[in-house]
């Protein structure tokens, strides 16, 4: 059923769920989640403030949160490949709101370490599973594309909104509010619920019967998931360093680089959903070798180009990189159609928690060197991409999917 389609007229109209709907709960629950791995770094001032925790103390926090939920992921994606668990949707939503609601609570590191993993391993357990439901609800072909798009846009508006819900809960009470935190978990398992119903009510009718996975394309997604590091590397790049830069090249403090970030996340949402739309008339190889190009030039014109004339290329360098972002979760999930939540689980996270090993490197270059120099190699990154894209084929889907809900 493509996406903007409504309920058979056969069926009472509350009878079901209609895609749209199931991917707008689904995006929204994403963003619900998502809100959760941005919150561990919008922590970190507080944890300095009120424990005095140093920086080997705040990066072990960060490093428990974003190196477990990343590597993880694909673990939980094989699991859910042998098991279809959409109850894992409202579980491990509230497992991560947990995590970060108990850390607050309490001095121990220790126990702060383990909520903070907890919470990491909510996240990971979300999103295979999450991006396996979003398929079966959106469907294949450009309907596919474009709902997938949806459910990319809500993890980042979530991941953007954290520092703002941190800084109004924890700014103003202190760490003994992070139970507040919990609040967004509660509210994202509950907007799930209706979508697993609709599923169970899709495999009562017989909707969900399986019709036989295509053949892998082990090789082409090995490409693809050099493809994503390769972006991964170049975006976590930019938003960890591009404030201080911003800064420097242009003066006006501190609130040049939060506009340059507040471009490069805007630019984010943007491209998310726009890759949907024109992967649907151009198919998402082409589209996403053609935003790689554009990242390309963007990157260096972020490098190069003077004055304000900056935030124009971090806008193009942000849509560049994010209109790929969801096509190539789709594709991952055509390569393997035998293992669905494993390809979801890399593309989402692993290869993204691979690409952000980089940027200590780049720190230390920079050290040595200039923040400008260091940044050099992140054009690379982008064209990398393309060059790796240009070797993809676009896959052949079929005309209904056919996993189990």
């Amino acid at each position: 059923m493509p996406l903007d389609e409504p309920p058979p007229a056969n069926r009472p109209p509350g009878d079901r769920l209609s895609p749209r709907t199931s991917i707008t709960l689904l995006s929204v629950g994403h963003s619900c989640v998502d809100v959760y791995q941005g919150a561990v770094a919008a922590l970190v001032p507080f944890l300095v403030a009120e424990r005095g925790y140093g920086y080997a103390a705040v990066s072990g926090v960060v490093l428990a949160a974003s190196l477990l939920s990343s590597v993880a992921q694909p673990l939980f994606g094989a699991l859910t490949d042998r098991w279809p668990l959409p109850w894992l949707l409202p579980v491990s939503t509230v497992l991560g709101g947990a995590g970060i609601a108990l850390c607050g609570v309490g001095d121990s590191y220790g126990l702060t370490l383990a909520w903070v993993a907890l919470s990491g391993v909510g996240v990971a357990a979300y999103h295979p599973e999450s991006a396996r439901v979003a398929r079966l609800v959106a469907g294949s072909g450009g309907s596919g594309h474009r709902g997938m798009a949806w459910f990319s846009l809500g993890g980042n508006l979530g991941f953007a909104a954290a520092p703002l819900l941190v800084a109004a809960v924890v700014g103003l009470g202190g760490l003994r509010l992070t139970p507040l935190l919990v609040l967004p978990a509660l509210a994202g398992a509950a907007l799930c619920l209706p979508v697993l119903r609709e599923l169970a009510r899709r495999r009562a009718a017989g909707a969900g019967a399986t019709n036989g996975a295509g053949r892998d394309d082990r090789a082409s997604f090995v490409k693809l998931s050099f493809a994503v590091v390769c972006r991964s590397i170049a975006f976590t790049g930019l938003s960890t360093f591009l404030s201080l830069y911003a800064t420097q090249r242009i003066g006006g403090g501190t609130a040049a680089g939060t506009a340059a970030l507040v471009v490069l996340y805007a630019g984010g949402a943007v491209g998310s959903v726009l890759g949907g739309a024109l992967a649907e008339r151009w198919g998402r190889v082409a589209v996403a070798r053609w935003s790689y190009l554009v990242a390309t030039v963007a990157v260096a014109g972020v490098l190069v180009v003077p004055g304000p004339a900056l935030y124009l290329c971090v806008a193009l360098t942000s849509a560049g990189l994010y209109v790929p972002f969801s096509l190539q979760v789709t594709l991952g999930q055509d390569y393997l159609p035998s293992r669905i939540g494993t390809a979801s689980g890399i593309t989402l996270g692993l290869t993204v928690s691979i690409g952000g090993l980089a940027s200590p490197l780049i720190g230390g270059l920079a050290d040595a060197t200039s923040l400008r120099t260091a940044l050099v190699p992140l054009v690379a990154m982008p064209l990398l991409s393309w060059a790796l894209f240009r070797t993809l084929p676009e896959p052949v889907v079929p005309e209904a999917d056919g996993e189990e809900a």
